[in-house]
């Protein structure tokens, strides 16, 4: 492949992830080649560059005879995958409630502000979108890169089913109220406090797994 037909791969690629993430294209769904190549301007070639490098981090399969498909995550191993993300994002806190900055002080502050706003008008969208930035702002108060990296990457994974939990009736309201427990928590200095309340607001279990397992449910093609 040619370097600029590796450059429009690359562009392409993040431009299917943003839309796998964000919900655009649901779990299940079939990325159909012609479809894109006329939805991006491109040659097939880019969109199959993109389609396997996706399929390399697990976001598309490829299905020999029948083509490129966005990743349906069985759940059970949504569950287990879930169960991870909230020791990852446990340790985050912990670590950020001994190592926050001043100037990250404010941001996981103005993050939490702008997560109540979006909560304040029912704007479960913008919530989702603020909610992903509050969660970032604690990642990158860690310190530790590699930790970072590795929250990151579980959670573009599970991206899509953690957009489906803000859908289920007053889990914004209750993803509020928990954020603010986080944010005293880590202002607070008090590591295992904060590790508990992060775990507690990413795993799922009892009646959150319930209503999760009918919105992934209710959500299949």
């Amino acid at each position: 492949m040619s370097k600029p037909d590796q450059s429009r791969a690359q562009i392409l690629r993040d431009a299917l992830e943003d839309a796998i993430v964000q919900g655009e294209f649901a779990p299940g769904q079939r990325l159909d080649e012609s479809s894109l190549t006329e939805r991006f301007g491109v040659s097939r070639t880019p969109v199959r560059e993109a389609l396997q490098q996706l399929a390399a981090v697990r976001l598309v399969e490829m299905i020999p005879k029948r083509g490129a498909f966005v990743t349906r995550i069985g759940l059970p191993e949504l569950v287990e995958m879930f169960e991870v993300m909230a020791e990852l994002e446990g340790m985050c806190a912990r670590l950020a409630a001994r190592r926050i900055t001043p100037q990250e002080t404010e941001a996981l502050k103005e993050s939490l502000a702008k997560c109540e706003k979006a909560a304040e008008v029912g704007d479960s969208d913008a919530y989702y979108y603020e909610n992903e930035r509050f969660h970032a702002c604690i990642y990158r108060a860690s310190q530790n890169r590699f930790l970072e990296e590795q929250t990151r990457q579980l959670k573009t994974r599970l991206q899509p089913y953690r957009r489906l939990q803000l859908k289920v009736r007053n889990r914004v309201r209750r993803s509020l109220e928990e954020h603010r427990d986080i944010v005293q928590a880590i202002l607070a200095g008090d590591e295992s406090r904060a590790e508990a309340c992060t775990k507690g607001h990413v795993k799922i279990q009892g009646q959150r797994f319930e209503d999760f397992v009918a919105s992934v449910c209710h959500d299949e093609p």
